[in-house]
């Protein structure tokens, strides 16, 4: 058995979860619970590339928010 994700040429779904995290995913194998589809649809480069653009804040959502409501509360 060959790895899914080692086809250059793809097609390629980009997903997102929940936590606003990235990830390419081979468009013949289901989308795993949690994700949703996203970007464009393409070979592998072509979603990776789009990933880069557009993931432009590594931490997971939940971080960025508890860290966004912190600092409002220490400038109050």
């Amino acid at each position: 058995m060959t790895n899914p994700f080692e086809n250059i040429e793809g097609p390629y779904f980009c997903l997102v979860n929940d936590e606003g995290q990235y990830s390419i995913w081979p468009d013949y194998i289901g989308i795993p619970k949690g994700w949703a589809q996203v970007g464009p649809v393409g070979d592998k480069a072509t979603c990776l590339k789009w990933i880069d653009e557009s993931w432009t804040d590594m931490r997971p959502l939940s971080l960025s928010r508890q860290m966004e409501k912190d600092m409002k509360s220490r400038s109050h």
